[in-house]
């Protein structure tokens, strides 16, 4: 599932690269972090929430046939660069 995943939102996003989706399984539970460059985090939520929820239902419906629950969390990624110098 993350392999699909991460398939989609690199399509998206401007910078495919930063790309960090870590996948967390646990009893009847599988948990897909993504992380993701602070200008990117937009073009993955999309307008009014709709490309996420788009996302969370495809990987739904892959993970029918494990019977398991799906959960999608979007961290941002913090930029270690201070722009004061």
């Amino acid at each position: 599932m993350k392999e699909i995943v991460e398939y989609l939102l690199k399509m998206v996003i401007d910078c495919p690269d930063s790309l960090i989706i870590n996948e967390i399984a646990k009893e009847n539970l599988i948990k897909l972090e993504i992380s993701a460059d602070p200008s990117d985090i937009g073009k993955i939520i999309g307008r009014n929430g709709r490309l996420i929820k788009a996302i969370r239902t495809i990987a739904s419906a892959v993970n029918r046939k494990g019977k398991d629950r799906t959960i999608i969390e979007i961290k941002e990624t913090k930029n270690q660069e201070s722009s004061f110098s």
